[in-house]
């Protein structure tokens, strides 16, 4: 391993937050448990938007930026092993909100940001996507929406306060996640 090669996210960091989750009494209602598994999700959100601007810094190329993309997903979307299946189902879905992320990053290494449609507009398609039952649509038109987010476009928080509970809502949470980590990337402590 070179000098010039960072660790961006390892298998121990996740584990170390998954076993806080295990170990922590949660309740989603209560504003400390809300916090770990935001904390949890921000975590990733950072790692990734660090990649994104190894990338932009010419430190990476699009061939190490979109590896170390898919390393952290596939070390983040593995199944999760946690006995309490109301962790287990907090935890799915902060892998749920990160799914976008991960794709997103990946769009924006090798295709650069959506050209056309703003954020707001890429949302309301994917909100209409869903209740169409598309799915696939809704993820892909949040995907242009998450590169237009890395190029510096707001998500639009009053939008996504009206957004039907579902996988758009979860994504949305995810690119919200990634929107911070793209102006603040610093390291979420795990002690905190």
């Amino acid at each position: 391993m070179s000098e010039s090669e960072e660790t961006f996210y390892t298998a121990d960091r996740w584990q170390n937050w998954l076993d806080r989750v295990a170990e922590e009494d949660l309740d989603p209602e209560n504003e400390d448990s809300a916090r770990l598994l935001l904390n949890l999700q921000d975590d990733t959100a950072i790692a990734v938007a660090k990649i994104l601007a190894a990338y932009d810094d010419g430190r990476l190329n699009e061939e190490e930026a979109t590896e170390e993309v898919a390393d952290i997903r596939d070390i983040v979307l593995a199944d999760v092993d946690i006995a309490d299946e109301e962790k287990a189902m907090l935890i799915d879905g902060v892998q749920t909100s990160l799914v976008c992320v991960f794709y997103t990053a990946e769009e924006y290494i090798v295709g650069g940001p959506a050209e056309e449609g703003s954020v707001a507009e890429y949302v309301d398609a994917a909100a209409a996507a869903e209740a169409e039952e598309d799915v696939d649509a809704a993820l892909g038109y949040l995907v242009q929406a998450g590169t237009r987010i890395i190029d510096g476009e707001k998500l639009p928080m009053d939008l996504v306060e009206d957004l039907e509970y579902g996988f758009v809502s979860e994504w949305v949470n995810g690119l919200d996640s990634l929107q911070s980590a793209m102006a603040d990337p610093e390291v979420v402590e795990e002690d905190e």
